[in-house]
């Protein structure tokens, strides 16, 4: 046998070995799949008072740049998904207002929002909701100026990036604990590639195997909850630019093409869910109202459908409310569509923790409440499956 033909064979070996680890990864996958499709939901009513609406925050087209994602494919994708809302995040233009022709309103049964990613003279980068045409030019104005205009006309202001925040103090509304976008620049390409190509049908799974609990960005949210309310939320920073074609152009005409962060597939992984109540239809105003109020949570839904989680204070309060200790112990109630491990904490210090669908927590201190479910019997524990916004018992 000659040297070369050695050589060869030792190659084809090492790489067939390497590989082993990426099929058993892709195996591990198709249990995990197999037992999520086994799991079984009742149906609950969280309360008489609210309707749980699920949607995308933080979303882009080519109308903004930085993507190549067009309006017929994110509609599309949020009717295959079955989302009641999308909320646009359309970058800002020097040259014509991109709130304004992005898209906005109802198509079909899903409402849409025409908001703004816009950034400050603080280095401070907002989610601003709806958008408003002078949002380029207020680019200028420091982070304190900017919110307290865009306030002053009922705008929502949600931190986007909070790891690169400036102005903390500032009076926003809420912060994006968990980002997509950020946590896929986490992830190795290397073995994110031979995960990929093994995971076949499933690789909208395969990316959520990759989510990791948001340590830095829940504590931050934490610290500043423990004196003000503040919503948390999931930003999907949809831009469905990723991927490579061949023999095409960036238009849409395209004969070889791989995606890999289509809208059909980054609007099935992560969801926020929000609770408004039943006397009351789902239109801009109530929408935004809701989620300034912290009625939401997030789920992945992508593991498990959450509809029907509920958290509430002595069945009366909710997500987002303050209720005053009168007297003790106060009692805090969680149910969940399936078996999960539930731990509650109290101004980002776990506290408790217990198993089942159920939960029922004493306290007897002052404190932002929220909890987080695991589906820790499936193998999830390194992401939680359910983050609520706090209830403030003040």
């Amino acid at each position: 046998m000659t040297f070369r033909r050695k050589l060869l064979i030792s190659f084809v070996l090492i790489v067939a070995l390497s590989q082993i680890p990426f099929a058993y990864r892709r195996y591990q996958l198709s249990l995990l799949a197999k037992n999520l499709s086994e799991l079984t939901q009742e149906k609950i009513d969280i309360s008489s008072k609210f309707r749980d609406y699920k949607g995308i925050i933080h979303a882009h087209t080519s109308l903004g740049g930085h993507s190549t994602g067009q309006f017929e494919e994110l509609i599309k994708a949020a009717k295959t998904n079955q989302l009641d809302f999308v909320i646009m995040t359309e970058h800002t233009s020097e040259f014509f207002d991109s709130s304004a022709l992005t898209l906005r309103g109802f198509v079909g049964n899903t409402l849409f929002i025409n908001g703004q990613e816009v950034d400050t003279a603080s280095s401070d980068r907002f989610l601003m909701l709806p958008g408003h045409a002078d949002s380029f030019a207020d680019a200028k104005l420091d982070t304190e100026q900017f919110i307290d205009k865009y306030k002053s006309q009922t705008r929502l202001i949600l931190v986007a990036y909070p790891e690169r925040l400036k102005t903390p103090q500032a009076n926003f509304d809420g912060i994006e604990v968990f980002s997509l976008n950020t946590n896929a620049k986490r992830m190795n390409p290397f073995l994110f590639l031979f995960d990929y190509i093994w995971s076949g049908s499933l690789n909208d799974l395969l990316l959520t195997k990759y989510f990791m609990r948001p340590d830095k960005n829940l504590k931050q949210y934490d610290e500043l909850t423990e004196k003000r309310r503040l919503t948390l939320f999931a930003g999907s920073d949809a831009h469905s630019n990723i991927g490579f074609f061949l023999l095409g152009d960036n238009t849409g005409r395209k004969i070889l093409y791989l995606k890999l962060d289509p809208y059909e597939k980054v609007f099935r992984l992560m969801r926020n869910h929000v609770l408004i109540e039943k006397d009351k239809e789902l239109n801009q105003e109530t929408l935004l109202q809701a989620i300034r109020d912290g009625r939401l949570y997030i789920g992945i839904d992508r593991w498990a459908d959450p509809t029907g989680f509920s958290f509430m204070a002595n069945e009366e309060k909710t997500m987002g409310d303050e209720i005053t200790l009168e007297k003790v112990p106060l009692r805090l109630n969680v149910n969940s569509p399936f078996p999960a491990r539930i731990i509650l904490f109290r101004n980002g210090q776990k506290i408790a923790e217990t198993e089942g669908k159920t939960a029922n927590f004493e306290v007897m201190e002052n404190g932002a409440y929220r909890v987080e479910l695991y589906l820790e019997a499936l193998g999830l524990n390194k992401m939680p499956w359910i983050i609520s916004n706090p209830i403030y018992v003040r």
